[in-house]
Parts: structure tokens; sequence; C-alpha cells
């Protein structure tokens, strides 16, 4: 499974303060995102007055699913996330995807271009 033994633990569990989720500071990039995915469905199911049983009739995600992504629960998967965005027509992943989580640092050491890689 992608993320390994990383996903057992819920991206609000990851928080710096969980009970403040999602508002809470978060060291963990993956966690930021659910995080950010999470406030912007909130926002959505507000600025529209939808209920989870309308976005779980509408979307085909599972109501519970939804409640879950909200309450950082979950680690959704990319299916989940594609079908709220449609249904609801908003972008949810963030649209800097993660380089605002990385703060603009590669993810792993340059090295010496010169030497090359191998795989």
């Amino acid at each position: 499974m992608v993320g390994g033994l990383a996903r057992k633990t819920a991206p609000r569990d990851l928080a710096r303060d969980p009970e403040s989720w999602p508002d809470s500071a978060i060291d963990d990039v993956a966690a930021r995102v659910v995080q950010a995915i999470a406030r912007a469905l909130a926002l959505a199911l507000e600025r529209e007055k939808r209920s989870l049983r309308q976005v779980s009739t509408g979307s085909g995600v599972n109501r519970q699913a939804i409640s879950d992504l909200l309450a950082g629960r979950c680690w959704p998967d990319i299916v989940t996330v594609a079908r709220l965005e449609d249904f609801l027509a908003v972008p949810l992943y963030p649209r800097d995807g993660m380089r605002s989580t990385h703060q603009n640092r590669p993810s792993r050491s340059q090295g010496n271009p010169s030497q090359g890689t191998t795989k």
C-alpha cells in the first residue's frame, strides 16, 4: 500500500493540536494536503448550503467517507476527491499541489549532476 504504515495514523492525529482540525499546524506533508482538501470541501458545502446526504447522492461518494474526510479521520483516495470535485464543480486539491507544503525546496538531495544517477 502506498504510504505503508504511515497511513495507519489519521491525518488529524498528525496535527500538533488534533482537536483544532482542520486549523492546526501539521508537519506531515501528506496530512497538510488532506487538511487543505477538507477545508476546501467544508467551504464548498457551506457556500452551496449542501448536506452530506445531498453530496453523497450526487457524487456517489459514501456519506460516512465524506464525514471522515471533513473530520480528518481518513486518507481520501483520488477517486473520492475527483468525484467530489466533479459534483461540486470546485477544485478541492490544493491548486499549487505540494509546492507550498515543500516551501519550494527539492524533496531529494540534488547530488553532483556530473555523477549521474542509476536506478
